[in-house]
């Protein structure tokens, strides 16, 4: 272990802290558990119905305490490595080393594993004992299990969960298969090592359980039940990594984010299981009564699917098939309300029903549509995966959302325009205004991207979409030269948490620069400072956008306020309170470095970049940057930017090129040939589109 000491991407500790909630997790986009929590969860499982809806504890199998001898001298370390993946507890005497190893295993994601190694640091003719006390209760408060036969000498249990999400729907099955744990495990005089491995195999059928749990003891027999997972987190970081020289905090955090974001999805090839998507707490999270019970919310769209979709474009469709697989119930959901098309949730499980506990919400925030619809728009401009949108279902979900907004309007003769009335915008301290204007710009979007694709699809839609879209009011005030928040919204009024900043990034609502910056003053000045982790991440990007890096230092320093230490758990407010291992922030960190850091803009025609690296920080590498198919890798120092083309999307047949604004220099990228320039803005094309006037529209 003593060789990770100075890895940036592990984290140790000789203590625990001392609220439990901000442990680690483990989880591969299927299981998740917090590491000495007695429950772990099951993607997809669910328990209650309507807003008592919640994910469903499945008992842990992993929660186990060593005792060794001489306890009490025993030097304590408990680890996380975000490379691999793995938990690690060691007890280290000036006779042995016992290790206790925790993962989710990344490529079978069906298997939860324990570990148990013991190894002798000085020569002994003694035996050596580790008493183990398992905390594993076969029973669980959501589901109703019962003992089945005993398979290959595990423990097998199965139920169901106790009440659907839905009045009349099936109930949900859980199959668990788990190998028992000794009362101890003891080393023999002769033995130098011992290594013990325990399985849990979790699956929706008892077939599958069986199946995963004989994979995995196949897995352990040829020794490789460890090496596999760790390779599967080594290709997983290999196509997506962000790392930096300078400032070795900022470097541990970015580690911890992504670690924690990777594990909360599914491998990237495809699986045998249906990914349900991403909750502000992750897969380890959301019981009952806590971090927003394991629901779906905008927050998926908003704050985590841009960094997804950057790195991996494959897992980013298998959120919007998520969003494709419940517009029925969107559907239903605005026929109820008196709408055309589909109203999304706000809050959702697995149906696609309204989960959410409190109804104002689901009435009210109605911008999670556009939110969905502009996610949809994000990745056909960095895919131009049209098919995507003709057979798979993405033209369907986007339509409906263009149909709700026409309906949702209403016009105003007085001014001659649109309204969008009665509802609940970012900030959630105002509950039912007229012409928010983040609602307002997303509905636009909605249309005119409806609009947009229906003319790639050579599909009719209503010419009355552009109509509307043009005349949707967004607030603005001729005088102060700022972006009301909503109409007659009144200025030093406290703002929960990002709102009218967010039109400049992620929405690029056209404004000069004079206007963006004084939105940022105008609503850094009144934003709740006791407001959730995300919202400060927003103001850093605009300060980089406008190039004030000390600004936007001030803001990204607000974060480590909500980083709870040892292993880099997000709290959603910087007092602790609110949802753990908080992704939600976790995600707007990441796009400060990854949209902020590089000036990243994903357009219609071309990926615009316009770095600029803070003092603090002497380089920073990303790597696995997808555009048309392509992968790159970019290298960012004070002075020079470095691009590198590490994989090629043959089939475009076209050369990807740079294209600098200042200059107007053209590089032609070629696989695994570095282009280097200087730092400034540029954009990067197919070499079909040389038009310039791309840089100038941002």
């Amino acid at each position: 272990m003593s060789e990770c000491e100075n890895d940036p991407a592990v984290f140790s500790s000789d203590t625990l802290p001392s609220d439990l909630r901000f442990m680690a997790t483990v989880a591969n986009g299927y299981l998740g558990t917090r590491i000495y929590s007695d429950v772990m969860h099951m993607n997809g499982v669910y328990n209650g119905e309507g807003g008592n809806c919640c994910r469903a504890d499945i008992p842990s199998t992993v929660n186990i305490r060593l005792t060794v001898p001489d306890e009490s001298t025993a030097k304590k370390t408990y680890t996380l490595n975000t490379r691999t993946g793995t938990f690690y507890t060691t007890k280290e005497t000036k006779d042995f080393l016992v290790t206790q190893q925790i993962f989710a295993h990344r490529s079978q994601v069906h298997l939860m594993v324990l570990t148990i190694s013991v190894e002798r640091m000085a020569i002994s003719k003694k035996p050596f004992t580790v008493e183990i006390k398992s905390l594993f209760d076969p029973h669980s408060q959501n589901i109703d299990f019962m003992r089945g036969p005993d398979f290959m000498e595990a423990m097998y249990i199965h139920g169901e969960t106790l009440i659907p999400e839905v009045k009349d729907a099936a109930r949900q099955s859980v199959h668990m298969i788990s190998m028992p744990l000794p009362e101890s495990l003891t080393l023999l005089p002769n033995e130098r090592r011992g290594s013990w491995q325990f399985l849990t195999a979790v699956a929706d059928t008892e077939e599958q359980a069986k199946e995963c749990f004989v994979e995995g003891q196949i897995l352990v027999q040829s020794d490789q039940l460890y090496s596999s997972h760790v390779s599967a987190w080594a290709a997983l970081w290999s196509g997506s990594c962000i790392s930096l020289r300078g400032c070795r905090k900022l470097n541990q955090a970015l580690w911890g984010c992504l670690y924690y974001l990777l594990s909360a999805l599914p491998p990237v090839k495809p699986t045998d299981f249906q990914y349900i998507g991403l909750s502000p707490g992750g897969l380890s999270n959301g019981g009952n009564g806590e971090d927003y019970f394991g629901h779906i919310f905008w927050d998926q769209e908003i704050w985590l699917y841009p960094v997804v979709l950057a790195f991996y474009p494959q897992l980013a469709s298998i959120l919007l098939k998520n969003r494709i697989r419940t517009l029925p119930a969107a559907k239903s959901i605005a026929a109820q309300q008196g709408y055309l098309g589909a109203k999304y949730p706000w809050e959702s499980a697995v149906t696609g029903y309204e989960v959410c506990n409190e109804d104002i919400y689901g009435l009210k925030e109605i911008h999670i549509n556009s939110d969905i619809s502009f996610a949809f728009q994000q990745y056909f401009n960095l895919t131009q995966d049209l098919e995507f949108f003709r057979k798979e279902g993405g033209w369907d979900v986007v339509c409906s959302i263009a149909e709700f907004w026409s309906s949702r309007v209403t016009w105003n003769p007085s001014e001659m325009c649109y309204d969008i009335k009665g509802v609940m915008p970012p900030d959630e301290y105002q509950s039912d205004v007229t012409n928010s204007a983040f609602t307002a710009v997303g509905a636009k979007y909605s249309l005119q991207f409806a609009t947009e694709m229906a003319s790639h699809l050579q599909i009719e839609v209503p010419s009355e979409w552009m109509k509307i879209a043009e005349k949707i009011k967004v607030p603005f005030d001729p005088e102060k030269q700022y972006h009301p928040e909503f109409d007659g919204y009144k200025s030093g009024d406290v703002v929960k948490q990002a709102d009218v900043v967010l039109l400049g990034y992620p929405l690029m609502y056209p404004m000069s620069p004079q206007l963006r910056k004084n939105d940022l003053v105008t609503y850094e000045a009144v934003t709740d400072p006791d407001g959730p982790a995300m919202t400060w991440t927003m103001f850093a990007i605009g300060w980089l956008e406008l190039k004030d890096s000390t600004r936007a230092q001030q803001q990204l320093n607000k974060c480590f306020n909500n980083i709870q230490e040892p292993f880099k758990v997000w709290s959603e407010n910087a007092d602790g309170s609110g949802a753990v291992n908080f992704l939600t922030g976790m995600g707007g960190f990441l796009q400060t470095i990854l949209f902020g850091f590089t000036g990243f803009r994903i357009t219609k025609n071309c990926l615009l970049f316009d770095p600029i690296i803070p003092e603090d920080i002497d380089e920073l590498q990303i790597t696995g940057i997808n555009y048309l198919g392509n992968v790159l890798l970019f290298q960012l120092a004070k002075e020079q930017a470095t691009v590198v083309l590490t994989q090629c999307y043959e089939v475009h047949g076209m050369a990807l090129e740079i294209v600098l604004q200042d200059s107007g220099e053209i590089f032609v990228l070629d696989k695994d040939q570095p282009v280097s320039f200087c730092l400034g803005p540029g954009k990067i094309q197919t070499r079909c589109h040389t038009d310039s006037s791309e840089l100038s529209a941002k």
